[in-house]
């Protein structure tokens, strides 16, 4: 079935069907790693459909499928054309996920770019809920999620979703495909959840720190952390706070938190 993209809300709507398909299989059984086929038949929660573009392909995995939308207009016509589609009206970030499936599930979506980020800082909240996640974002966006230390898009969200995911970026996506074409190129990336159960530190401190870290970012360790190291303590001494923080491993960012945690750093 083809569905006519449509401008609504200043948004952009995929129209090649081709990309649509490979998008939704980035969740499906034979493109997971193997680590993840376990995953492969879990229930999926679809964010932004619009206009079923990319639901038409999910529905045909057979998989239990809730679609969340928030524009009025489109739920309409989702429900018109798609009347076995489960489509969910509502703030994918104003609402309790815990709502839509008791388990887990994996999630997917064409992510409104204005905010992706808040999505993905989302489904770190529901981390032991969603052991999967993929779609197609901004390529700034989906780029700076996948990176690795010493890039200079590395950043607050990589850290963050790198410690509880495996975040790899699978395929460009040009302009040419949505009606009206944005002026921005998009990338599609999957994560999956590791093996880390535990950060070994207190979580709170540890987003705390990066967070810190990262809002001056041009910044040593040493003078952006400042506020979290007490004025006698040892940890002044360590080399680490000499580096900036687009060095740091996800690791090495756990071992600093250790380092800053009240109980660690006093003086002998």
């Amino acid at each position: 079935m083809k569905v006519r993209a449509k401008k609504e809300l200043g948004q952009h709507f995929l129209k090649d069907l081709d990309i649509a398909k490979r998008i939704a299989e980035t969740i499906e059984t034979p493109a997971l790693p193997e680590k993840a086929k376990k995953w492969g038949q879990l229930p999926i929660v679809e964010v932004g459909p619009g206009m079923g573009v990319l639901s038409q392909f999910l529905m045909q995995s057979g998989r239990e499928l809730k679609a969340v939308e928030l524009d009025t207009e489109s739920v309409e016509f989702l429900k018109k054309v798609f009347p076995d589609l489960n489509v969910v009206e509502g703030d994918f970030l104003k609402m309790n996920l815990c709502d839509l499936f008791s388990g887990e599930f994996a999630l997917i979506g064409n992510y409104p770019y204005n905010i992706s980020s808040q999505i993905f800082f989302k489904v770190l909240d529901y981390k032991e809920k969603i052991p999967v996640v993929a779609g197609m974002l901004q390529k700034e966006v989906a780029q700076r999620i996948c990176s690795k230390p010493g890039s200079k898009v590395y950043g607050i969200l990589s850290v963050l979703l790198q410690a509880w995911y495996d975040c790899e970026y699978l395929f460009d996506v040009p302009p040419t495909v949505f009606s009206p074409p944005p002026k921005v190129n998009s990338g599609v990336i999957r994560l999956t959840r590791n093996s880390r159960t535990d950060l070994g530190c207190e979580e709170k401190l540890f987003k705390n720190v990066i967070k810190t870290s990262f809002g001056q970012r041009r910044k040593t360790l040493r003078n952006s952390l400042a506020s979290l190291i007490p004025v006698n303590s040892p940890i002044w001494q360590d080399p680490i706070l000499a580096r900036r923080p687009e060095t740091l491993s996800v690791d090495e960012f756990i071992n600093l938190t250790k380092m800053l945690t009240p109980s660690n750093n006093k003086m002998p």
